[in-house]
């Protein structure tokens, strides 16, 4: 009860505010939401947040409990506060750059609630497929201490959350990488991974654009060519491959329309 009475009122806010800010509404006001990870803050978006600014976008850069709530609750409260802040600058296009599971809050949010100010989405690293690290986990003892209901809800199976969710009906750029800093968790996931997600399982049917760098999970997005890719996509819904370094272009093709 408390959950839908908070987004009543969240929602009621979102349009008072919109529709004050409807004659006052620059052309060139574009807005990002920033959402990071699970069990990470907006602090590790924060690089991210100053080449987003420097780049002459508003940005919402939205912190959330990712440890005590279910993605469905989570992406509701995060993504309405931050269309609040994006409308009170008068925002006529609001884009989304995340992190990891901010990806899934995302698509759910877009699944199940409509945006006329929606512009471009921008994925690092998202568990689009879930991920096999979850998948251990929850078969092993140990599940039964984990009292974080998003981690069970981003397995592999095909009633996970991620898979449940449909394909995107607005432009998706996925970024993930192919380097591990956690040895351990790679021997758990089949295929090039991140050290958290198999770059098979960060892709997302219907996707526009999908790249693949040589980064980690939790930096991604402290990598400044990585920034300039989020930017470029946003601006053009396409990654600028002729930049890339070893020529990942001709691998990223084959990859992007694959199911």
């Amino acid at each position: 009860m408390k959950y839908y009475l908070y987004k009543r009122v969240i929602i009621a806010l979102l349009s008072v505010l919109l529709f004050s800010h409807e004659g006052a509404a620059s052309e060139d006001t574009e807005c990002v939401i920033l959402l990071h990870g699970l069990a990470r803050t907006k602090k590790s978006m924060q690089k991210l947040e100053q080449h987003l600014e420097k780049n002459g976008f508003h940005v919402s850069n939205i912190g959330y409990p990712s440890r005590k709530e279910d993605i469905q609750t989570l992406s509701v409260e995060a993504i309405e506060k931050a269309r609040v802040e994006c409308a009170s600058v008068g925002a006529s296009k609001i884009h989304f750059v995340t992190h990891s599971m901010g990806g899934i809050l995302v698509r759910y949010y877009l699944e199940y609630n409509e945006m006329q100010e929606l512009g471009r989405v921008v994925m690092l690293s998202p568990p689009n497929r879930g991920s096999e690290i979850v998948d251990k986990i929850m078969n092993s003892p140990i599940s039964k201490w984990i009292n974080v209901p998003a981690v069970h809800q981003l397995g592999t199976e095909e009633d996970s959350l991620p898979k449940a969710l449909g394909a995107p009906d607005y432009e998706v750029g996925i970024i993930t990488g192919d380097k591990s800093i956690s040895p351990i968790m790679s021997l758990l996931i089949p295929g090039k991974d991140d050290g958290k997600v198999s770059v098979e399982n960060s892709r997302l049917k219907g996707m526009k654009d999908f790249l693949v760098v040589h980064k980690t999970h939790p930096f991604i997005m402290n990598d400044k060519t990585v920034q300039r890719q989020v930017t470029h996509f946003i601006e053009h819904g396409v990654f600028d491959k002729k930049s890339q370094p070893n020529n990942r272009s001709k691998e990223d093709e084959s990859l992007r329309d694959a199911p």
